[in-house]
């Protein structure tokens, strides 16, 4: 696998666990990097998750993870910014971290692969795309589920 597939592998691993989110959460591009031999591909999310609806998420997409055959590495348990660690069956790594406000961010990283030019996604956002825009703004979409109790 060249660094390229690697990209694609991981748009196709954060299509399925945001996909298995129910209701939906709007989310966004983040950067795309890529090192000596790996590709990491984030994706932000841009619908404001309550503290009080973090562990569902977290919970959520444990549930799918583990029901992927993911071997989940480790769980950050803070009540602030909490997160969940695993790897796929492949060697990827993906994670799921609650940041600043509550924004909550999906990132996979490949493992080393061939080098190779990588383009940017051709998976559209289910929103905004902010193109050109960085850093991303903090959540900004209200869902009457994920943002219940939300400030």
């Amino acid at each position: 696998m060249d660094m390229q597939g690697a990209a694609d592998r991981a748009d196709e691993i954060l299509d399925q666990v945001l996909g298995a989110i129910e209701p939906a959460v709007q989310w966004a591009h983040g950067p795309t990097s890529t090192g000596r031999c790996d590709v990491s591909r984030m994706r932000v999310v841009m619908t404001v998750v309550s503290e009080k609806r973090r562990g569902s998420l977290l919970g959520v997409v444990d549930r799918f993870w583990r029901k992927s055959g993911y071997r989940i590495k480790a769980v950050n348990k803070d009540a602030d910014l909490p997160a969940i660690y695993a790897q796929t069956s492949d060697g990827f790594g993906v994670t799921l971290s609650v940041g600043g406000k509550g924004q909550a961010f999906f990132e996979v990283d490949s493992p080393c692969v061939e080098e190779s030019e990588v383009a940017e996604s051709v998976t559209p956002p289910n929103g905004p795309a902010y193109q050109g825009v960085y850093p991303l703004p903090r959540p900004n979409v209200r869902d009457s589920f994920w943002s219940a109790g939300a400030s």
